[in-house]
């Protein structure tokens, strides 16, 4: 299993953003040079994490990017559902009827499991944690 670029860059943006909680607005150009990530990407993975009301934007001369929500109350799997989705890894784990074999699949359980357990893991950590 890998993780989209989106999610962990996804990631990195927002940790940024949590570093520097109670400052001005981040740009982009500003955490692109810091995390080493492409301006133009960023402002994909952005639009994702705004759209999710993680992140807003501020316009005009001082302006920029900030967390919508203390870095404490954000946490990984908020990041994740944002940029991936869903944390579920198959998708029988969300919606059994989405595979005609879920009634009698041996292997179902497994990746709800798995899915209930990366969920929980992710929900434990905040971006504060992240952010040192």
């Amino acid at each position: 299993m890998k993780l989209s670029t989106k999610t962990r860059y996804g990631m990195r943006f927002m940790v940024d953003l949590a570093s520097h909680w109670g400052e001005d607005p981040v740009t982009l150009k500003d955490v692109a040079k810091r995390q080493d990530l492409s301006k133009k990407y960023l402002e994909q993975i952005v639009a994702l994490l705004s759209a999710h009301g993680l992140v807003r934007a501020t316009r005009g001369f001082s302006g920029g990017y900030r967390l919508t929500r203390d870095p404490s109350e954000i946490t990984a799997a908020d990041v994740m559902r944002a940029t991936e989705g869903s944390l579920s890894l198959v998708d029988c784990s969300l919606e059994p009827e989405s595979c005609n074999r879920h009634k009698d699949c041996p292997t179902r359980q497994l990746w709800k499991d798995l899915s209930d357990l990366t969920e929980t893991y992710l929900s434990g950590i905040t971006l504060k944690d992240l952010a040192g």
